[in-house]
């Protein structure tokens, strides 16, 4: 789910907490037997006077909105209705030359140990290729996709203040219109037809985030998802690597993909037919608040 996470730097953990953290939050700790950890070290304590029998402060929410671009390949097979299943090789390097629009952003946001993650994707690609011995026949395909996904994580305890791992489990919703326009050789009119399939696939997955250093960082997300639930097998991965230019301002590169395996149910008219990835390098920017 280019997940927020998955294409910028994480939010620092209790940061802010720990900067204004009392020496009542840490006799807490103590007694409880409790560790706090901080990707920063706190400030130091007040006298334990003025603290005395105070419960400890809330970690807080902290946010993270993403911009990105994803220069998407698609390579798959698209078939729409009762015509024939059509093969889409869209290169990145070509994107350009058949990306229709795009719109991408993603959201993130943490509060302790639970994080959540939003991510949409709208892109509209198409393709055209020469069928037939003599290449006479044509085939124009054109696919949009709406993605979001969302889902909620439980960081996992790991020993270290620079490396954060998160179960997730969320849902992603796919809208895929596809569209189809065949020209047989030697016949005088065009066969055409268009249909919009949508579903919700249930997921579970991993979320990481990587300290390097004060400035850089390493994000990596994958899922996996379908189970028959909407689509046969759904799943998405991504690697990036990030740079904190400021305290709420950075940018990544990274590579994400995702794969997509759905039959709709076959009417008279045919079926809907996609079994598509989409892959390719991404660029973010990201603002933390």
């Amino acid at each position: 789910m280019d997940k927020t996470r998955a294409s910028t730097a994480r939010p620092a953990l209790g940061r802010c907490a720990g900067r204004i953290g009392t020496l009542a939050a840490l006799i807490a700790g103590l007694i409880s037997g409790a560790t706090a950890q901080a990707a920063d070290r706190p400030a130091p304590a007040a006298p334990a006077s003025q603290t005395a029998g105070l419960p400890a402060p809330a970690p807080g929410w902290e946010y993270q909105l993403s911009l990105y671009g994803w220069a998407t390949s698609l390579v798959g097979d698209v078939g729409v209705r009762n015509l024939p299943t059509s093969s889409i090789d869209v290169p990145f390097s070509e994107v350009l030359n058949h990306l229709n629009g795009a719109l991408m952003g993603s959201f993130f946001a943490q509060n302790g140990e639970w994080i959540l993650l939003a991510d949409v994707v709208f892109a509209k690609l198409s393709d055209a290729r020469d069928l037939g011995t003599f290449g006479g026949s044509r085939l124009d395909a054109e696919v949009t996709q709406t993605i979001a996904t969302g889902a909620i994580g439980r960081m996992l305890p790991t020993g270290r203040p620079d490396l954060d791992i998160a179960i997730t489990g969320g849902v992603r919703y796919m809208s895929v219109k596809g569209a189809l326009s065949f020209d047989p050789f030697a016949l005088p009119a065009d066969i055409a037809g268009s249909q919009r399939e949508w579903w919700i696939d249930p997921t579970v997955g991993v979320f990481a985030h990587w300290e390097l250093n004060q400035k850089w960082y390493v994000n990596a997300i994958a899922d996996i998802g379908g189970f028959g639930v909407g689509s046969r097998l759904s799943s998405t991965g991504y690697l990036g690597v990030g740079y904190m230019w400021t305290d709420s301002f950075s940018t990544s590169l990274g590579y994400r993909y995702l794969y997509e395996d759905y039959v709709g149910e076959r009417t008279g008219s045919g079926s809907f037919r996609y079994n598509t990835t989409m892959h390719g390098p991404t660029v973010a920017a990201a603002w933390r608040f």
